[in-house]
């Protein structure tokens, strides 16, 4: 999908061509919209600009006087008596319009007092920028603290800044300049017009391209689609297979053990029922000892060809579990043939289906290995009963021998 994306980029870069444009170079674009002078010759021009700074200055100072009312204890000994005095009453004659106004829009009635202190407030507000101007030190430290303005009062500075950058530019431009300037404009208009109509296209260009791409990549995922469908079908009957034949395998196993178990059992019982009967039958007459030592050796005959008959069942199931073993076998080989079939498109995506794969074969070496041990412990415990019993009846069988012998003495 990847080699898809880049191959379509690829393509969609031959496809658009770069823009060629006939372009000036920075410095020659820069002296023409510059200005060739660089200071004012008029007199009028100069004052203009000085009425902008200062007008600049004044209201860089108005913008930061409600926090100066607002830390007045902070700067009281830097902006002395006289200061401190013009603030406290610029700031009474400010609240007192304002309450002046809010009653005024209440009750729509115009009031006279209004015009009054509006003027006093404008007054004051002269006195207080006069008293800065005759206070550096106290100007200078309040200058200092802009970033406490207001986002509104720092936009309203930006934009009278931007002002006198722009009748500076234009007081230092003259007619002819203007005209120039004016020219180049208009070329730079007109090339601008000319590229966004190349660029149009291109984008049209761009478009198709990424639309083509877009149909190759989503006719790839369909097809990668299907094929991990498919692949998961395949996992899944194999799954099934085996765990199904895992599951008859171990019912057998557990039917087995529970008839070997049942007959094991059953040739004790009938032991230790012969076992009474001997003892009772040589306590109550010595004299028929002989005949009950050979019914004995029969006995012990009978259950050697019993545990011989078990073996062989056991040995019956063996043979049974390998050709099982040996059928599951041949149908792994068959899964790892088909997996290898697979093993080209598992390539395209092996890193996501790498881990799954491992730990399937994990699992699956695991359940096998505790199959056999399973298997095997219980052949082993089997074969270990068996022993038990063969033993215990050749060891009892010896007692006996030597009991006869000393009843004969």
């Amino acid at each position: 999908m990847e080699v898809a994306v880049l191959t379509t980029h690829q393509e969609v870069h031959k496809k658009v061509k770069p823009l060629q444009l006939r372009t000036r170079a920075p410095k020659e674009s820069f002296k023409i919209l510059d200005p060739s002078s660089k200071k004012l010759s008029s007199l009028e021009a100069q004052r203009i600009i000085s009425v902008m700074e200062e007008c600049i200055k004044k209201t860089e100072m108005v913008t930061l006087l409600p926090y100066c009312f607002e830390n007045l204890e902070r700067f009281r000994v830097m902006l002395g008596t006289d200061l401190i005095s013009a603030l406290q009453e610029h700031k009474r004659l400010g609240n007192n319009l304002m309450m002046l106004l809010g009653k005024q829009h209440e009750l729509q009635v115009p009031d006279p007092h209004a015009a009054m202190l509006q003027q006093a407030v404008r007054s004051s507000l002269k006195n207080v920028l006069r008293l800065f101007r005759c206070n550096p030190v106290a100007y200078q430290t309040l200058r200092a603290e802009a970033a406490t303005r207001g986002k509104a009062a720092q936009e309203l500075v930006r934009h009278l800044s931007a002002l006198q950058g722009f009748l500076l530019e234009k007081l230092l431009t003259g007619p002819a300049e203007e005209k120039t300037k004016n020219v180049y404009l208009k070329e730079i208009s007109l090339r601008h017009e000319k590229n966004t109509v190349n660029v149009t296209g291109m984008e049209d260009e761009l478009a198709l391209a990424i639309k083509e791409r877009d149909a190759e990549v989503s006719k790839r995922n369909e097809v990668i689609r299907q094929l991990k469908t498919s692949l998961y079908q395949m996992e899944k009957v194999s799954e099934d297979f085996q765990r199904r034949t895992r599951q008859d395998t171990d019912n057998q196993v557990q039917s087995d053990l529970k008839a070997s178990e049942s007959r094991c059992m059953k040739f004790q019982q009938e032991v230790n029922q012969l076992r009474n009967q001997l003892s009772q039958l040589i306590s109550e007459n010595q004299e028929v000892e002989m005949v009950l030592r050979k019914k004995k050796y029969k006995v012990e005959t009978e259950v050697e060809n019993w545990i011989q008959k078990y073996d062989g069942e056991i040995g019956e199931k063996q043979m049974e579990y390998e050709e099982l073993n040996k059928q599951y076998q041949e149908e792994k080989a068959e899964l790892e043939e088909l997996e290898k079939q697979f093993a080209v498109l598992e390539e395209e995506y092996s890193q996501i289906t790498e881990r799954q794969r491992l730990a399937n074969e994990k699992r699956e070496a695991q359940e096998r290995e505790l199959a056999i041990m399973t298997r095997a412990a219980i052949l082993i415990q089997a074969f270990w009963k068996g022993y038990k019993v063969r033993k215990l009846m050749k060891g009892k069988k010896g007692k006996k021998g030597k009991k006869g012998k000393k009843g004969k003495k």
